[in-house]
């Protein structure tokens, strides 16, 4: 899970790199593939329920899911970017928002808050701990700055497959949950929305939009329980 965490990172990475007005989705998804493909490793989300791409590309109103293709990016916006591998059977998954240009300060701050939220919900990755203390975490820092909470989408467990039990909400109350254990592994990911937290599906049936057209980010990090503590798997 380490590689695949290391491959997915690195993936995040490139692609971070390319992101620049001017540049479609469609493009930013083929430097991911070849990233992946090239170090060996598969693609998790191509073909997975039908997905299309190695990548969810989703800007700015777009919550999660967006599909890579012709949109191209432009200067002031932001892009959500979700990626994951496989390596020997085992996954690993991570998303980043990135700035295209200049953005607005508050895109800065959606962006800033959010990662804020996920970094605060892994301190809570910790033996004895419960579920649900992660969870209240993430929404003490988005909700504090102002922010709507998805609920409708969450973390999750992950191993062998992309999504196992159990799922983490970026939502809910600390003290409650199962008991976290030395060897979980879950995908941690807070999605944060500038005004409220309601979303919607649009008819490709795979995009999700905030209800209310406003900006949405995105960050997630595969992490590990150990007993010295978490263990971010998705890092180079």
């Amino acid at each position: 899970m380490r590689e695949a965490g290391r491959i997915t990172a690195m993936a995040l990475r490139v692609v971070g790199d390319a992101v620049r007005p001017g540049i479609t989705t469609g493009e930013l998804d083929a430097i991911a593939e070849a990233a992946i493909r090239g170090a060996g490793a598969v693609p998790a989300f191509k073909g997975y329920h039908g997905f299309p791409g190695t990548l969810c590309t989703s800007v700015d109103s777009q919550v999660v899911h967006g599909i890579p293709g012709a949109r191209v990016l432009h200067e002031g916006e932001i892009v959500s970017v979700d990626c994951g591998a496989i390596v020997d059977g085992y996954y690993g998954d991570s998303a980043m928002t990135f700035a295209v240009g200049e953005v607005s300060d508050e895109a800065r701050r959606l962006m800033d808050v959010t990662r804020r939220s996920l970094e605060a919900g892994i301190a809570r990755c910790l033996p004895g701990m419960r579920l649900h203390d992660i969870s209240a975490a993430v929404q003490e820092v988005a909700e504090g700055a102002g922010f709507g909470v998805v609920r409708e989408y969450v973390g999750h467990g992950i191993g062998r497959a992309m999504h196992e039990d159990p799922q983490v909400p970026n939502y809910g109350q600390a003290g409650t949950g199962p008991t976290l254990k030395v060897g979980m592994v879950l995908a941690i990911e807070p999605m944060i929305n500038a005004g409220r937290p309601d979303v919607r599906s649009l008819d490709d049936g795979w995009t999700v939009v905030t209800a209310d057209g406003r900006l949405s980010a995105h960050f997630e990090h595969t992490v590990a329980i150990t007993e010295d503590g978490p263990a971010i798997l998705t890092v180079e």
